[in-house]
């Protein structure tokens, strides 16, 4: 019993440090959108929706995925205790991340007047990209310093590389954007990127590694392993941004880049404000999974701890939301952005499905199953495509959040299946009586939400919101005994 509240402190202890670091990079992200959505409005956001979505697609089009595939090998290597071998892996790694960085700007900028025809209908944006290539140079070299980090599971130091990076790319931009408006984009995106190379250098310099020479041929020789499964990793991002940008692509040219800018502002809300839990704990998950990658009983224990947690986090936060969502919606960002709040509530309802799905699809890339990876990537991003221009088309912004919620709904069966008969992977029961219990609250509050008399309503849904956080309170201190973590928490910090 000590040792099953043990894990789930590791979890939590995981989850508050990067808990915290989301929150104050929630609150930098807030602030950046407050600003952009204030001083160049939904188009100006459209601009840079457009362009980070480029930058995004070309980066995970070229990094051939080692961000990923790189802290496996790692965390296998430190799990061992080789410190030889992590070295060894950490300079193929290195060595590996300039040939990707060499393929990426060549294409961003040989590309440059096509990828402004393509996201722009002109190209009247191919200075602009050919700029943002810079940001993809540190945008690869910090993320193979974040892998390291990661994959050496040195979180204190992985959060503030994070937490400084984002802080002070914050200080540099805002008075950019103040000045400059629209001509401001590009210089704060290259401003940004910089930052955060700048710090997970810092603190990646430090790490006692046995120093190890390796050549070009030696790092693609040494490290195939990498390279496939980073291609396959590379080719799943490729294809979600893909499908992303075609989205955006699609809604631009049947709503206008106004629409692009509010769906992207829903999106952010839904990815990044409500997924705080998903990025908090797959810093320190997906490393612990990689570990034990080939023995089930330990992945069946893990999963159900990371589940657990997840949906009972993210149940209070799906409900606040629900609850208040047009009022956080003009806080984040302004009135002009509240035709996204229907979006925003239906595709919040399908979060407590994404909790679940998403600590078990990590077992996939955790064993390194390409294949298995690749077909899935394929079909769930198809099928999300296929949903989403279905609910644009039929129900414009508020189609789409309907079209997110079937999706995930879609994928939770679908990687439970797969996960079952590929690993013969499956829950306890026990698990099962908290997690319908999670979704009737969370349906149940969504549901209320549509009240026309405003006093019911909120009497209704203030609850829900006791009720929520309470069982909430209460499953997480029977399986880690809060009290207990956080006097261990104090005396640590102490």
């Amino acid at each position: 019993m000590t040792d099953n509240k043990n894990s789930y402190r590791q979890v939590m202890k995981a989850t508050s440090l990067f808990g915290g670091v989301q929150v104050f990079n929630i609150l930098i992200r807030l602030i950046r959108s407050k600003v952009i959505a204030l001083l160049i409005g939904p188009a100006g956001m459209g601009i840079t929706t457009l362009l980070d979505s480029t930058l995004n697609l070309v980066n995970g089009l070229t990094n051939f995925g080692l961000d990923r595939s790189a802290v496996k090998d790692i965390s296998l290597s430190n799990s061992n205790s080789d410190k030889e071998q992590v070295s060894k892996t950490v300079s193929i790694l290195k060595k590996l991340v300039w040939l990707t960085i060499t393929i990426g700007i060549i294409i961003m900028i040989v590309l440059s007047p096509l990828l402004s025809e393509i996201a722009f209908g002109n190209k009247n944006y191919t200075i602009h990209f050919i700029w943002i290539s810079i940001a993809l140079l540190f945008k690869q070299l910090s993320s193979s310093q974040l892998a390291i980090l990661q994959g050496l599971r040195k979180l204190k130091s992985l959060a503030k590389a994070n937490l400084l990076g984002n802080f002070i790319g914050l200080l540099i931009t805002l008075p950019l954007y103040y000045y400059f408006r629209i001509d401001a984009i590009v210089p704060a995106i290259i401003i940004a990127s910089f930052m955060s190379f700048l710090f997970t250098f810092f603190y990646s310099k430090n790490i006692p590694l046995i120093p190890i020479k390796i050549s070009g041929k030696e790092a693609i020789s040494e490290g195939k392993s990498m390279i496939h499964l980073g291609v396959m990793l590379s080719l799943s991002s490729m294809i979600s941004l893909a499908v992303a940008y075609m989205l955006r692509i699609y809604i631009s040219k049947y709503g206008g880049i106004s629409e692009v800018g509010l769906y992207g502002a829903g999106f952010i809300i839904l990815n990044s404000y409500v997924g705080i839990i998903f990025n908090a704990m797959g810093t320190d998950y997906f490393p612990r999974l990689a570990a034990i990658s080939e023995e089930i009983v330990k992945i069946r224990k893990t999963v159900l701890e990371q589940a657990l947690i997840a949906i009972l986090l993210i149940t209070p936060i799906i409900v606040l939301f629900l609850t208040f969502a047009p009022y956080i919606i003009i806080l984040l960002y302004s009135t002009k952005f509240t035709p996204i709040v229907a979006m925003v509530t239906w595709g919040i309802l399908g979060m407590i499905f994404k909790a679940v799905s998403w600590s078990m699809g990590y077992i996939i890339i955790a064993k390194g199953d390409s294949k298995v990876f690749i077909k899935t990537a394929i079909g769930f991003n198809s099928i999300l495509l296929l949903v989403n221009i279905l609910g644009y088309n039929y129900g414009g912004l508020e189609g789409l959040g309907i079209s997110f919620f079937i999706y995930y709904i879609i994928h939770f069966i679908a990687i439970k299946i797969i996960t079952y008969y590929r690993y013969n992977f499956y829950f306890e029961k026990g698990f099962y009586k908290i997690f319908i219990f999670t979704i009737l609250l969370c349906v149940t509050a969504f549901m209320f939400s549509y009240i026309s008399d405003e006093m019911l309503k909120y009497s209704l849904l203030g609850i829900v919101i006791i009720i929520s956080t309470f069982y909430s309170y209460k499953e997480l201190d029977k399986k880690l005994d809060i009290k207990k973590f956080i006097t261990e928490l104090y005396k640590r910090k102490k």
